[in-house]
Formats: C-alpha cells, structure tokens, sequence
C-alpha cells in the first residue's frame, strides 16, 4: 500500500494523475476516512489549447489544497508556433510522432495562430506567454515542460519570472472565449 511506502520513508507524497473531479474527491474521501495518505498533486493536461482543468477540478485544487502539476503547458510544442502553416520542423516531436494530433486539429490550429499572433504583437515569445499563462493560475503548483534542445530549456525556463500584462490576460480570455478547449 502507498501509506506503507510513506511510513518506511520510501515515498514522501501521494499524488493522482489523469482524474475526475469525482475520483479525485473519492480519493480524498477515502484517505480522510481510512487514515491513509492524502494526495497533496494531481497531475492533468492544462494549457491555453486544453482548459478543462478549470471545469470542476480547479475549485478542488484549491479548496482541498490538492494542487495541479500541469503536463503538456505547451500542447506539445504546438503554443511555439512552430507547427502553423503546417510546418513539420526536423526532429520536432510532431515531426516523429505524427499519431499524437489532439493538439492539431483545425480549432486547435486556429486557436494556436490567434494565441501566437498575440504574443508576437505583445513583444513575448509564444512558448514563453503559454508557460506563463499555465504558471499564473492559483491552482496550479508546477508544471511538467519537454524540451528537445538546450535553447528550448533556456526559453521555457526563462518564462519562470514573465508576468503577464492585464491586456495580455484579457486577450487571451477573448480567444478562449472564441474557441474554448480546442484541444482536450
């Protein structure tokens, strides 16, 4: 059992991935009533293309101090903008994975250009405002970045102290608004 895990110091926290609202509140029911380690994370998809964290699971996160570990803030790569006009650039993961297309269907692609054309006309580079974004949220504890060169890891870390502007951020609601969740 994981509470035997934490006992004998072998593990320090327990956390969920890919939950329900339900399952995650059925998980901390069951810990508080069967004295067994509470989940302190949940680990989901959360980006600008995917927010259906906020449906449900973003009150729990915060309420129940369960908070979110975001994987795939940048849908992939696809928030770069370096997939738009159907680019495939050599050795990007798109490139070599092609099955993973839940980020590139066309509400996705439309969302991503308004999203990029955005940070381009704010002087922001667009992985950078996607991270930031994703890092803003109260809910959310850390995120889980991917990188596939050196430079993409000096820019996606370099996106830790961005703020965001109140325009940017109003923005970025008005696209979402437009097209929300293209990308689940």
């Amino acid at each position: 059992m994981l509470g035997d895990l934490v006992a004998a110091g072998k593990i320090r926290y327990v956390g969920l991935s890919n939950e329900t609202p339900w399952g995650t509140m059925c998980m901390l029911r069951l810990a508080a009533t069967l004295g067994l380690p509470r989940p302190v994370s949940i680990q989901n998809p959360y980006s600008l293309l995917n927010r259906t964290f906020e449906i449900g699971l973003a009150e729990i996160a915060t309420r129940e101090q369960c908070g979110l570990l975001a994987y795939s803030p940048m849908a992939f790569g696809v928030l770069s903008g370096k997939y738009l006009d159907g680019a495939r650039p050599v050795s990007a993961r798109l490139t070599l994975f092609e099955r993973f297309d839940r980020y590139s269907g066309p509400r996705a692609t439309h969302a991503t250009a308004a999203y990029v054309a955005l940070a381009r006309t704010h002087g922001l580079d667009p992985a950078q405002m996607a991270l930031a974004w994703v890092t803003g949220q109260p809910f959310v504890t850390s995120t889980i970045i991917g990188a596939t060169t050196m430079e993409q890891l000096e820019a996606d870390l370099d996106s830790e102290g961005l703020v965001l502007s109140e325009e940017v951020l109003e923005k970025i609601e008005v696209i979402h608004a437009f097209n929300p969740n293209p990308g689940p």
